[in-house]
Order: C-alpha cells, then sequence, then structure tokens
C-alpha cells in the first residue's frame, strides 16, 4: 500500500524525482498547498476507494498517516 501510495503521489504532485517515505510531511517536504492537497486527496479517494472527509485530511501530516488511514478505512 505504501508504494501504491508513493506513487500517486509522486504522479499528482508531478515530483517523481523526490523521496518520499512514510515520514515525509505534505507541507514540510513536499511543499503542498491546500490546492494540491484538496486534488491529492480526490485521486486518493478515486484510487484507492475510500472517502476520506476533508476534516479528517486536514490532520492528516504524513505520507504514513494516510496509509494508515485507508488502511482503516477501506473496504
Amino acid at each position: 500500500m505504501l508504494n501504491d501510495m508513493i506513487a500517486l503521489i509522486q504522479e499528482q504532485l508531478d515530483c517523481g524525482d523526490t523521496v518520499i517515505t512514510a515520514d515525509t510531511t505534505f507541507k514540510g517536504d513536499l511543499a503542498v498547498d491546500s490546492l494540491d492537497l484538496f486534488e491529492l486527496g480526490m485521486a486518493i479517494e478515486d484510487n484507492f476507494g475510500v472517502e476520506i472527509p476533508s476534516e479528517a485530511f486536514a490532520d492528516m501530516k504524513t505520507v504514513g498517516d494516510v496509509v494508515a488511514y485507508v488502511e482503516a478505512h477501506k473496504e
């Protein structure tokens, strides 16, 4: 799941040459703004078949946080 999430993030944010790990932060390491976060959230929902409320996504700081949420809520 982590590798699939990293590939999606790299594609969505056009940062394929950036090393991304579970500890990578969206705002600090990837410099993601609110529009990028919204679009990334939509892409994650579409690709992984899980709904992420915007307030829950706003609380997720790292790639690992998102992976944990998706794994816990995926059907």
